[in-house]
């Protein structure tokens, strides 16, 4: 008789346990489908995050580059944006990188 009463609870703990499982699993606000979405966007936010870096440091590299002195100011104005005095012609020598010769 304690058998039979031992085996009915067990059988009532197992489907308890059975039952929340799957409700974690399939209905829960966190639930396993929402959890591997939520990984996914956060590696794409991840690599996001290291483009937009790099280009941050590009940017400050320019900067820097451009507040050095008014020789390097007038020679970014030229290459990068292509300005020039309405007498003259502006050619940028590049090598095989694309990277102009002429870097100070």
């Amino acid at each position: 008789m304690l058998n039979r009463i031992l085996s009915r609870l067990r059988n009532f703990y197992v489907a308890t346990a059975l039952g929340l499982l799957v409700w974690m699993t399939f209905f829960d606000a966190n639930d396993l489908p929402s959890q591997i979405r939520n990984w996914l966007k956060l590696r794409e936010l991840e690599s996001e995050v290291t483009f937009y870096n790099d280009q941050i440091k590009e940017v400050q590299r320019a900067r820097r580059e451009v507040l050095g002195n008014d020789r390097l100011r007038e020679k970014y104005a030229r290459e990068r944006y292509l300005m020039k005095k309405p007498t003259e012609d502006v050619f940028v020598i590049v090598d095989e990188n694309n990277e102009p010769i002429e870097k100070q």
